[in-house]
């Protein structure tokens, strides 16, 4: 078998009975299925896009997951870090999407997503330089901020979803919190791999309970059909606001400094010792992971940490697992039939679902705060708490910046974007571009 650089670990396992072997992928793919697919519901329902078009963006979306995983896989000399990575859509772009969408119309998001992919890939290796102002600090209240400002998004949902004419009915809170309630305990009696789908179980759950009252609509699913091609510009040409694209950038810096955190572990799980050149081979694999996902109307993609506790909770850490994964969902991604079935999910099932995995994304970024930064310092506590604070209150205070230009409000109307200035801002007045050193803890 191949060895590693480092000669510890094997890169593929070729005496791996291939049924193992499909299983341990799709084993990945479920990991990170749930949250894939939530992404493509959230936006679309926001933006108000119909069945047939939500069935195209989730189709589209789990076909880019696959390729965006396998370029990231392949590991040659050009791109891709080479480490068993699962890609995925990044759940920090969903408020900056919607926010573009409802300001501009659907085409400026991919112009924007086009726009920052080229920008990752242009400026690949010089994003160690950049990563500098992103330390604990600043990624972990920027983490932090993406789930406290998703929260309403998934109580909205659990009440029923915006505009219900049932919202907040008995029957709606008792689906939403009943599928919450059933996360929980499967987190509290199981372990290991069913842990770790517990909220794809629980989607599934709920959908069927949900189904025994005649609350679930099958018409997506009878209406899609079992085959589509690829169709770039769904949604219409791309059109380029300068607002838009520097929302988008920023969501794509942060992604990029918590994919290094990835790759990091990562490579002490697989006893590979990164270098600068491994680094910027992996950030220029998700950049043109991203510009992919801009022509064909998907989003914006970046590695999935969930993934990385599966490869140390199995300890099989050869990249033919992945490979295997990203082909299934390249397969899944060409058959319409099996993405209606997430419109089956009625949105109380989806809100309760999401509460616990956007709370999940606050505690991470809360895990973050708490091992890798100096909460003794005031500093970064006041970092901490005027970031969130500011993320938090533009969520809840939506009309705060009504009356400032709208290219400018574009960049203060969303909570995860305000918040990120701001710790970034706090971070270089505080601390400065050595901040990476004043932020750890001790």
């Amino acid at each position: 078998m191949q060895q590693s650089e480092q000669g510890h670990e094997p890169i593929f396992q070729k005496n791996r009975n291939p049924l193992q072997t499909f299983s341990l992928g799709l084993q990945h793919v479920l990991a990170m299925y749930a949250g894939a697919v939530i992404v493509p519901l959230i936006v679309a329902g926001q933006l108000g896009l119909s069945s047939e078009q939500l069935t195209y963006l989730i189709c589209i979306d789990l076909l880019a997951c696959g390729v965006a995983t396998l370029l990231q896989v392949w590991g040659n000399k050009y791109f891709g870090i080479g480490l068993p990575v699962m890609l995925g859509c990044a759940f920090q772009a969903v408020s900056p999407m919607i926010a573009i969408g409802l300001q501009y119309g659907v085409s400026a998001i991919y112009g924007a997503i086009i726009a920052s992919g080229i920008f990752v890939l242009l400026f690949s290796g010089l994003f160690g330089k950049l990563i500098a102002i992103f330390p604990p600090v600043v990624t972990g209240s920027v983490v932090t901020i993406i789930g406290v400002t998703l929260i309403p998004v998934a109580l909205t949902d659990l009440g029923g979803g915006q505009g219900a004419a049932d919202f907040g009915s008995p029957f709606n809170l008792s689906l939403g919190f009943g599928v919450l309630l059933f996360i929980i305990l499967m987190n509290r009696f199981t372990k290991g791999f069913i842990r770790s789908i517990s909220v794809l179980i629980g989607l599934v759950v709920g959908t069927l309970a949900a189904a025994m009252f005649g609350q679930v609509d099958l018409t997506p699913l009878r209406e899609a059909s079992w085959f589509h091609g690829i169709q770039p510009f769904y949604f219409g040409t791309p059109t380029f606001h300068p607002s838009a694209i520097l929302t988008m950038i920023l969501v794509a810096i942060v992604s990029i400094a918590e994919s290094t955190g990835v790759f990091m572990a990562l490579g002490k799980i697989v006893d590979k010792d990164l270098t600068s050149k491994d680094l910027t081979r992996g950030y220029r694999a998700e950049g043109l992971a991203i510009v992919l996902g801009g022509l064909f109307n998907s989003f914006p993609y970046t590695t999935y940490s969930q993934n990385v506790g599966l490869v140390q909770m199995s300890r099989v850490k050869t990249r033919d697992v992945i490979v295997v994964a990203g082909g299934i969902l390249v397969v899944i991604g060409f058959v319409p039939k099996i993405a209606a079935l997430t419109q089956l999910v009625p949105a109380s099932v989806l809100g309760g679902a999401m509460v616990a995995l956007f709370g999940l994304v606050v505690s991470s970024g809360i895990r973050m705060l708490g091992d890798q930064v100096d909460l003794n310092r005031y500093e970064n506590l006041f970092i901490i708490a005027c970031s969130v604070g500011m993320g938090l209150g533009v969520t809840v205070v939506p009309d705060l910046f009504a009356q400032l230009p709208s290219w400018l409000r574009i960049l203060v109307d969303n909570g995860i974007v305000a918040g990120s200035v701001t710790a970034i801002a706090m971070n270089l007045i505080f601390n400065g571009l050595k901040g990476a050193e004043a932020g750890k803890a001790a």
